[in-house]
């Protein structure tokens, strides 16, 4: 049996000693049974997580001009690792990530990657007055099948969003929506 998928062809190995099975239809021993591979999916996973985090200090220098370039670059990173990039968006101050998270990779090494690679991005191209940082820490929230169009439409609709709320308000609502335990005064660094 062979399955394949866009994650690929898996195969798993079985042993071909019960007489009904055998397409000869003769028996045989189990013994000194040759082992042959069967082409099977064998692992299935839907793990939908919306990842959070903001520039250092909140400041507003994600620009107009090449947001939608950072955002591509983060989709790309996201990609890389195995996972499947669903929508990247933010805000001058902020980027929201919807992605399929591929079982094997850790949200936090992902987040690292991600948050190294793309800050390095921005230096290496000049496209911020003062060197990029991102903020320390993230939020990431889980999410079913079946919301995936709504997290979608309310993260590509962000700029409409925060004409209305605040990201440290957004943010904080996610916190309490999700019943994240936290201390305020470590979810933010000061304003300088």
């Amino acid at each position: 049996m062979k399955c394949e998928s866009s994650i690929g062809t898996n195969y798993i190995v079985a042993t071909d000693f019960n007489p009904l099975m055998l397409r000869n239809k003769k028996k045989q021993s189990s013994v000194g049974t040759a082992h042959k591979k069967i082409n099977m999916a064998n692992t299935y996973h839907q793990v939908y997580i919306q990842v959070v985090f903001a520039v250092k200090y909140r400041d507003a220098v994600i620009a107009n001009e090449w947001e939608s370039i950072l955002f591509g670059v983060i989709g790309n990173l996201i990609d890389e690792t195995g996972c499947k990039t669903i929508i990247v968006n933010g805000v001058e101050d902020h980027v929201h990530c919807f992605l399929g998270l591929k079982p094997a990779v850790s949200i936090s090494e992902l987040m690292k990657t991600v948050k190294a690679k793309s800050s390095k991005y921005i230096n290496d191209h000049n496209l911020t007055k003062s060197r990029f940082e991102w903020q320390e820490g993230y939020g990431a929230f889980s999410y079913g099948h079946s919301q995936i169009d709504a997290v979608y439409k309310y993260i590509a609709n962000q700029e409409t969003h925060h004409k209305k709320q605040a990201f440290k308000e957004e943010y904080l609502e996610f916190l309490d929506k999700f019943e994240v335990p936290f201390d305020e005064r470590y979810i933010f660094e000061d304003l300088i």
